[in-house]
């Protein structure tokens, strides 16, 4: 799986290469992006952490004592945000491709969650049908082939619903990255087939020019 939890928190230009026009403008507005800027500060790993804060604020979706994982971790900005709040009782497990430096209170595995080796590493920490959460910020890496680019975002997000549905407990959430466009309406549909309630949030730290939403799933199993 070809995948990055938050490409916006990354600088993705080699060191010791040109920077071309298109890659100076994108470090620009990334520097002087406030959200950026306040990540830093507050010593959050990238600017998504604002994006969950928004939708935990106005849904409470991490409630102490919850079991909850984290699809497409790295960096660990979620997994910074989200932890204190699930208390002494909860868990966060966290998964991603990429390596991630350690979050206190957080298990992190690295790997491709379609493997078996990597199941079952999940599976010895979370049991099946025992997640009250998921979470999944995954995103592909942008090749600037629109027709790819979402095709490749919508398989990550079906993915994600994918292994909700296996490993959430009756009544369980789920929080998934969607980009508008093909794919969308049957991932809205799959979701709805799945769970009671879907909304749609476009946090305020979602550049306004990006199609990507979050999904919100609510009551899985429970119609």
């Amino acid at each position: 799986m070809c995948a990055v939890t938050n490409p916006e928190s990354r600088i993705p230009i080699p060191v010791g290469k040109k920077r071309t026009p298109s890659s100076a403008r994108w470090l620009a507005e990334h520097e002087s992006d406030p959200y950026v800027q306040q990540a830093r500060k507050l010593g959050y790993r990238s600017r998504a952490v604002f994006k969950l804060r928004e939708i935990q604020e106005r849904d409470h979706i991490l409630k102490p004592g919850m079991r909850v994982v984290d699809l497409g971790a790295a960096p660990g900005g979620w997994c910074q945000y989200a932890r204190p709040l699930l208390g002494p009782a909860g868990q966060l497990v966290a998964l991603d491709i990429l390596p991630m430096e350690p979050v206190p209170g957080v298990e992190f595995i690295q790997g491709d969650f379609r493997e078996a080796e990597v199941l079952g590493r999940l599976e010895a920490l979370v049991p099946p049908a025992s997640l009250d959460l998921v979470l999944s910020d995954m995103a592909p890496n942008i090749s600037g082939i629109d027709v790819a680019d979402q095709a490749a975002a919508m398989y990550l997000a079906e993915l994600a619903l994918e292994f909700a549905d296996a490993r959430l407990k009756p009544g369980g959430s789920l929080l998934v990255k969607a980009f508008q466009g093909d794919g969308y309406e049957t991932l809205v549909k799959r979701l709805r087939g799945s769970f009671r309630t879907m909304q749609v949030r476009k946090p305020k730290a979602s550049r306004p020019r990006s199609r990507e939403v979050y999904l919100l799933a609510r009551n899985h199993g429970v119609m």
